[in-house]
């Protein structure tokens, strides 16, 4: 029993030999290796942003007569109210005592509902930040939120938004 046992691990040993003289084995250098590792990283940055930020819009037109007095936030200048017009979510800033800014709440780096912050308004995917008028002030670099020319008819007490 003890012959057949040595058999056994003489013809493994010899498997194991064997196949590793057939395994060829691909060496790279250091600066090939690091070359390759950077190229990837880069070409997945690259994909992660892409050109992604164009296909995100906000509606080109919002057809909305809002009441002011229906959004007591809007009553002081700084204050914001959101709504949405169409299943779009709209913010709407009292920069005056007669003016006002709408604004699509619609991120344009990817579609994502930003909200509002004390200082402004701020996307929580991405991180970037927006003054109380839509301008980008930090964060993921994209371009400014959409804005909607409004008109305040100070004697209705109404706010249309084109």
């Amino acid at each position: 029993m003890l012959n057949s046992l040595e058999a056994v691990s003489e013809t493994c040993a010899n498997c194991v030999a064997s196949s590793s003289e057939n395994t060829s084995h691909v060496t790279i250098g250091r600066r090939q290796f690091i070359s390759a590792s950077v190229m990837a990283a880069a070409a997945a940055a690259l994909a992660a942003c892409g050109s992604s930020s164009s296909n995100f819009t906000a509606p080109g037109s919002v057809g909305l007569s809002v009441k002011i007095a229906d959004y007591p936030a809007l009553a002081n200048v700084g204050g914001v109210a959101t709504l949405s017009s169409n299943g779009s979510p709209i913010a709407v800033v009292r920069t005056g005592a007669a003016t006002f800014v709408a604004l699509s709440l619609i991120c344009p780096h990817q579609g994502s509902t930003i909200n509002a912050t004390t200082s402004g308004f701020r996307c929580p995917n991405h991180g970037a930040t927006f003054n109380s008028t839509g301008t980008w002030t930090g964060g993921q670099r994209t371009s400014n939120m959409q804005s909607y020319s409004t008109t305040y008819d100070a004697a209705a007490g109404t706010l249309a938004i084109a």
